[in-house]
């Protein structure tokens, strides 16, 4: 026979008060009943838990050590269901989400904290993925919600304008244009370019590369490092220019100027993207604070 809460109950209840009647009270049950489950509990573990005489009841030694388990047991599944419908209502539970460089050195931190400081039993799992690797993971759904340079085609997912920042050029202090306060793109001709690498930056250099086709020219890349940090570096060391978000302004770099691009209307959009089937009560919860807290008129865009 196998035991269920029930009896763990009745036996914590039986041997806080060792009287089975007034026991049976506090259960809202006749003694002869709680006798009866008592019975099967100890023949569920074949042992017995309490010595009886028609004046007391004491347990066992095995009761004795059997007490502070079971409290211990009561205790955490009542944790764990607890838990279970925090879940349920979104109050609790954990959030995959995934970001690029943009992202994490603009506006996202700002964000997190909101949501984080509201909703503090819910964990964000974060985790840094280039724009090209969040889209595989989101129609995977190894992650809940990405942000990433521009939009996520698919009927699965609703895209969501988080934030579009302004092109800058990164340029060494020591280069010729560097107190230039508004440059061309076109001044960039002849310049060589520190770009992030293919592997990492495919979204970003698509955009940079047609920027500068429209401006009559192919950049010349000389270095690239597979980091925001890796740009800057490089770039501060003189190795070239770079076109960059305007979030490198959040960025302190010795060594590096950076300057607008004057005449250029587009911009750098980063979308918070997500499965529209959303099953889980806490992503549906961030989705819902992004929408309300962040949100603006025509941002959402889920077609």
């Amino acid at each position: 026979m196998r035991y269920e809460m029930r009896h763990l109950r009745a036996f914590i209840t039986v041997a806080e008060s060792l009287n089975f009647s007034r026991a049976a009270e506090r259960l809202g049950t006749s003694q002869p009943a709680l006798s009866r489950v008592i019975g099967e509990l100890e023949q569920a573990l074949g042992v017995r838990l309490f010595e009886r005489t028609t004046r007391s009841v004491r347990l066992t030694e095995a009761g004795e050590v059997f007490l502070p388990e079971t409290r211990a047991t009561l205790r955490q599944a009542g944790h764990a269901e607890a838990l279970a419908k925090q879940a349920a209502a979104g109050i609790s539970g954990t959030i995959r989400i995934a970001y690029m460089d943009f992202a994490i050195n603009g506006r996202l931190p700002e964000l997190l904290k909101l949501f984080a400081a509201q909703h503090p039993d819910i964990r964000l799992d974060l985790r840094f993925c280039p724009t090209t690797v969040q889209q595989k993971a989101l129609l995977e759904g190894s992650v809940d919600v990405g942000f990433l340079i521009g939009r996520l085609e698919s009927d699965r997912i609703e895209n969501y304008r988080f934030h579009e920042e302004r092109y800058v050029v990164l340029l060494p202090s020591t280069h010729r244009l560097a107190h230039v306060r508004e440059l061309e793109l076109e001044a960039l001709a002849n310049e060589p370019f520190v770009m992030g690498s293919a592997e990492f930056w495919t979204a970003h250099r698509e955009r940079v590369f047609l920027l500068c086709h429209q401006a009559g020219f192919f950049p010349e890349i000389v270095q690239e490092p597979s980091t925001s940090e890796g740009v800057f570096g490089l770039v501060a060391a003189g190795a070239g220019v770079s076109v960059y978000a305007e979030c490198a302004r959040n960025l302190q770099r010795r060594g590096l100027v950076i300057q607008n691009l004057a005449n250029l209307n587009q911009t750098i959009p980063t979308y918070a993207a997500w499965d529209r089937r959303l099953s889980a009560p806490a992503v549906r919860r961030f989705v819902d604070f992004l929408k309300q807290v962040w949100g603006r008129p025509g941002a959402a865009d889920g077609s």
